[in-house]
């Protein structure tokens, strides 16, 4: 089974009682959440995710606004993009990387590199996150996973762990507003503005992600 869903010792949301209000979990200590090495980087656990080279298919999806878009909304503006999918709102580290990132955008925006963060989150649990850090670039909401398959990111809980996750008060559904029990690797795609991938980055380690820095020293080293 997939080190990603491991022992939930991570810091608890103060999720939903089943239907109630969406509520974003505390941050944990950045220490918590180690970047990999760097000779790590690049690296697609289990070759899940698009390879570099490979040109994201076709998919619609809609904004946290709710208004729609698509692969070539997003990748036919002749700019490149970094994509990041996340666990959903309910995931603490998830959160911790969106602030990150936040803080952070000035930097991916002097690269004229737009940062698009996409999960199976209903739109209104999306439009939480975006107003709780004050985005300010796009937050797709993908319930029906049409991005997720395209970038090939999809990871399915088990009818035992979707009861573990409710255990530690984390309802998938109540946050995607879908019985599928599925949501995203943790993983980010540097796309071009032709709409190829020429970076990747897939962990099943949910508490290990690529810091900012790394981030943008791939960027950099891109040549975009």
């Amino acid at each position: 089974m997939r080190k990603l869903l491991g022992v939930l010792t991570m810091v608890l949301v103060t999720a939903p009682a089943w239907g109630g209000e969406l509520t974003l979990p505390a941050l944990p200590d950045a220490s918590k959440m180690p970047a990999p090495a760097d000779a790590a980087l690049g690296v697609r656990d289990g070759d899940a995710g698009l390879a570099p080279g490979e040109a994201v298919p076709p998919f619609a999806a809609v904004t946290h606004e709710g208004k729609a878009v698509s692969r070539d909304s997003l990748f036919k503006q002749g700019k490149p993009a970094l994509v990041i999918f996340y666990r959903g709102g309910w995931c603490p580290y998830c959160n911790l990387q969106i602030r990150q990132l936040t803080e952070a955008y000035p930097q991916f925006a002097e690269r004229n590199v737009e940062l698009v963060l996409i999960s199976a989150d209903k739109t209104d649990a999306a439009a939480t996150a975006q107003r709780r850090y004050d985005i300010p670039f796009p937050v797709i909401s993908d319930p029906t996973l049409a991005a997720h398959e395209a970038f090939r990111v999809v990871m399915a809980l088990t009818p035992e762990l979707y009861e573990t996750y409710k255990g530690y008060g984390i309802d998938v559904e109540a946050w995607s507003g879908q019985t599928h029990h599925k949501f995203a690797l943790s993983s980010a795609f540097l796309v071009d503005a032709q709409g190829v991938v020429t970076w990747a980055h897939v962990s099943e380690d949910y508490k290990r992600r690529p810091s900012v820095a790394q981030l943008l020293s791939v960027i950099d080293a891109a040549r975009l």
